[in-house]
Formats: structure tokens, C-alpha cells, sequence
């Protein structure tokens, strides 16, 4: 499978955030943005593997500033990292005032995709070939992100016990 380089796997969309997803302080529902953002991750990794993929995790999702009704979202993501059938992938939001252009962080999060056949098993996906010192020092980070949530997996199963045995008392 020929390496391709992240460039190839970039995103960007934009949404305009109405009435309807916004809380009573007239900025952005969380849960809004964060569906945005993983559709934008998984139009990224598909155009990486160019394959099926599902969400397997979202790590490091921080809200920075809100949206403000009427304004714009600057949604762009792009493959930080590919391994075997797994690809973690970056994604940016940033607001946009409309009247004056001026762009703002709002939120950024790291996800993982995994790339599935039509019976829903793994498939491998291409390599990144990385040529700039910052696509290689972003993929060494995403390296280092994936032992850390390998070497958490399955923890979240004993946390859950935790909180139904607390909540069915």
C-alpha cells in the first residue's frame, strides 16, 4: 500500500450556527459541535484510506471559547498519525464573525478512526508519508497518545461499573 501524505486527508467545512443549536447564552450546545466535528474527522479519515470507518475514541476535546449564534464554524481537520487500521486524526473549530471576518480557536480535539470492510472488519490503512518537520512531529505525538489509550482501553468498563452500581442505590 503506497504511503500518502496527510495533505491528501484534509478537511474543511463550515456551519452556521443557528437558534435551534444554541443554549439560552446564544452560543453553541457542545453536543453540536462535537458531531460536527466528528463527521469533519471521519470525511478526513475516509479520504485517507479511502474506506468505511466508525469512531473508535475522542480524546483531548477542549472548548476554548464559544460560537455565537449567527457566526460561522471553521471546521478543519486532517490524518495526524495512520497505523494498521487505525488512523488518529486532528480537527480544529474556529468561529467566525460575519460582519468582520475576525476568526477565533473555539475548540480542537484528537479522534480515532478505524477503517472496516463491508462485514464491519478491520482493514489496514496506507501509511502517512511524512515530509515537514511538523507532520513528523505531530505524528510522533499521535505515536505516544496511542500507547497511553491502548494502555487505558478497557478501563472505562470498570468506571462504568462504578457509576451504575453508585446510581442503582
Amino acid at each position: 500500500m503506497d504511503p500518502k501524505p496527510p495533505a491528501q486527508s484534509v478537511v474543511e467545512m463550515a456551519q452556521l450556527l443557528l437558534p435551534g443549536d444554541a443554549n439560552s447564552l446564544g452560543a453553541a450546545f457542545g453536543g453540536t459541535v462535537i458531531g460536527w466535528i466528528d463527521i469533519c474527522g471521519a470525511i478526513a479519515a475516509q479520504r485517507h484510506c479511502r474506506q468505511i470507518v466508525v469512531t473508535a475514541s475522542m480524546d483531548d476535546l477542549h472548548f476554548h471559547a464559544p460560537i455565537k449564534v449567527g457566526w460561522t464554524a471553521i471546521l478543519k481537520a486532517r490524518v495526524l498519525a495512520a497505523f494498521s487500521s487505525s488512523m488518529e486524526v486532528g480537527v480544529t473549530v474556529h468561529s467566525e464573525n460575519p460582519l468582520t471576518g475576525e476568526r477565533a480557536l473555539t475548540t480542537s480535539a484528537l479522534l480515532t478512526f478505524v477503517a472496516l470492510d463491508h462485514d464491519g472488519n478491520r482493514v489496514p490503512v496506507p501509511p502517512l508519508l511524512l515530509t515537514t518537520d511538523d507532520e513528523k512531529i505531530a505524528n510522533e505525538a499521535a505515536v505516544v497518545r496511542r500507547k497511553e489509550r491502548l494502555t487505558r482501553r478497557g478501563q472505562g468498563a470498570s468506571w462504568h461499573a462504578l457509576v451504575t452500581r453508585s446510581h442503582s442505590s
